[in-house]
């Protein structure tokens, strides 16, 4: 060290001012000069070790993915945790809540949490923020448009907290080895890059270098060991559930005879289906059509099935692009097929990125609670006004795809599907093309070229009025939904602007 300060010593140059002399090999990373310290100093004997270390203070932002849908464990744990450590006024940035997380109404409560950000909410958490349980509207995003929140600078996630199934004690992690596997980790590779703290939690810790790594250890703050991080066989309920119902398995057969008839059915073709059990169960009834045709789909995209998967190891499908697993065969597709491809929401659909997958699409096919008049389609309130759905990734792929194909039932629980006006408006009509029910097939006017084809293949188009008019008369007209003043979910675009609003319900 001496000869380094012999070294500078006279050294006259301005260029020299403000740098530090060389201090030894670890001055600045005090870690390498042991070799335990190096190789463990990421892992945490507990959660709150972590929280410590992350340095999380009142008032800053956490972030959680929801790739474990019903059967999540990690938002519940480590929220019920920061409680008990004394935390308030946190920021909740989960991808999407559901109704597991029911356990966060009395954290909202005490103050633990006082604003969130997600794609949507379902069951008991979603009626209370409906009757006003939170002082500051939840803004409600796509899943691009969280991304391209995130990279604007609105939303800041200082920790992130991801529930992995194995990570190493580095932190390269993945979601398809270990007990708990969930299948892709497309929302939390997003939290991975953009969190200013990463704290994985892994159910199992495995032998460095842990691979596939979906997230790399260049990306991870700190490691801790967890008995659960969630249970997969909870995934693929609710939205994500297999339907055997007759009348989805009739508007999905009618979905796939858009999909045959709509002009975009053709060699090298690419689809993305939704959540929803009709927009899940259409691929069940295309192989035939593929078949027919003699042509094959490039790629499928968005949320994976076991029939998407069937498709592929079927070579009906040349690649899957899989930015959320919905069941075990999946999960179990991304382990072992090489053209099975994880990616990032990121790259699936936000409009800031340098490109999106979405915009890649030929033909999409989504759910829907209610399409208006205009095709305006709501996917967040129910009838009674009652916040209980996600906005997902559908404003993202109806605007990319060539054509956005909605199913829905005319009528659900005696209440019309087809109305006048959406309670809420999360995808604008016109990105919609075709609405698809079980008594019949309406045509956005915007596209003419579509409605020509599907009538001359014989479909039953109707006009959207018609659809309309067909609920009511079975039905009557509902009774208006009473509304306060107050406004409890702010609708964000996946740009980033506000489409629309929830009021708070009346009662």
């Amino acid at each position: 060290m001496n000869d380094i300060a012999d070294r500078l010593a006279g050294a006259s140059t301005p260029a020299l001012a403000g740098l530090e002399p060389y201090a030894g090999f670890a001055a600045k990373t005090p870690y390498l000069a042991s070799r335990e310290e190096k190789r463990s100093r990421k892992l945490c004997a507990s959660l709150e070790e972590a929280v410590r270390k992350a340095g999380l203070a009142d008032g800053m932002t956490i972030s959680f993915h929801h790739a474990f849908r019903e059967g999540d464990k990690t938002i519940n744990d480590v929220v019920a945790a920061l409680a008990t450590m004394g935390f308030k006024n946190l920021t909740l940035a989960s991808s999407s809540l559901l109704s597991c997380n029911a356990p966060l109404i009395e954290h909202i409560k005490s103050g633990v949490i006082s604003r969130i950000y997600t794609s949507g909410m379902r069951g008991k958490l979603a009626e209370a923020l409906s009757h006003g349980l939170m002082d500051e509207p939840v803004n409600i995003h796509s899943h691009g448009g969280r991304v391209a929140l995130i990279q604007s600078g609105e939303l800041k996630i200082d920790v992130a907290f991801l529930g992995v199934s194995t990570a190493d004690d580095f932190g390269n992690a993945n979601g398809v080895s270990g007990r708990s596997r969930c299948g892709s980790l497309g929302y939390a590779m997003v939290d991975a890059q953009f969190a200013a703290k990463v704290v994985l939690l892994a159910e199992e810790i495995v032998p460095f270098p842990n691979a596939p790594a979906s997230i790399r250890h260049d990306q991870v703050d700190f490691v801790v060991k967890v008995d659960q991080i969630g249970d997969p066989s909870k995934i693929s309920i609710g939205a994500a559930r297999i339907t055997s119902n007759p009348r989805e398995l009739l508007i999905a057969k009618f979905a796939a005879d858009v999909v045959e008839h709509c002009g975009f059915f053709e060699q090298g073709f690419s689809l993305q289906t939704g959540s929803g059990a009709s927009a899940t169960a259409v691929t069940r009834f295309i192989e035939n059509r593929m078949r027919k045709r003699g042509i094959t789909a490039s790629f499928a995209l968005g949320g994976i099935t076991g029939s998407i998967v069937d498709l592929h190891k079927k070579g009906l499908i040349e690649t899957i692009i899989d930015t959320q697993s919905f069941d075990a065969d999946a999960a179990e597709s991304l382990r072992t097929s090489p053209r099975h491809l994880e990616v990032s929401t990121n790259q699936y659909a936000s409009p800031r990125g340098k490109a999106a997958y979405v915009d890649q699409v030929d033909i999409v096919v989504l759910s829907a609670l209610e399409v208006d008049l205009d095709f305006n389609v709501n996917v967040i309130t129910g009838s009674d006004g009652v916040m209980r759905g996600a906005s997902g990734g559908h404003s993202d792929v109806a605007a990319g795809a060539n054509l956005a194909i909605v199913v829905a039932p005319l009528i659900r629980s005696r209440i019309p599907t087809v109305v006048r006006r959406v309670n809420t408006v999360v995808t604008p009509g016109e990105c919609i093309g075709v609405l698809v029910t079980d008594h019949g097939v309406a045509v956005n006017p915007a596209r003419p070229e579509v409605a020509e084809r599907l009538k001359a293949a014989g479909l039953p188009v109707l006009s959207i009025e018609e659809l309309h008019e067909r609920a009511v008369s079975i039905t009557g007209e509902p009774r208006p939904i009473e509304y306060l003043d107050k406004v409890v979910g702010i609708v964000r675009y996946r740009d980033g602007t506000v489409i629309d609003v929830v009021r708070q319900v009346k009662g």
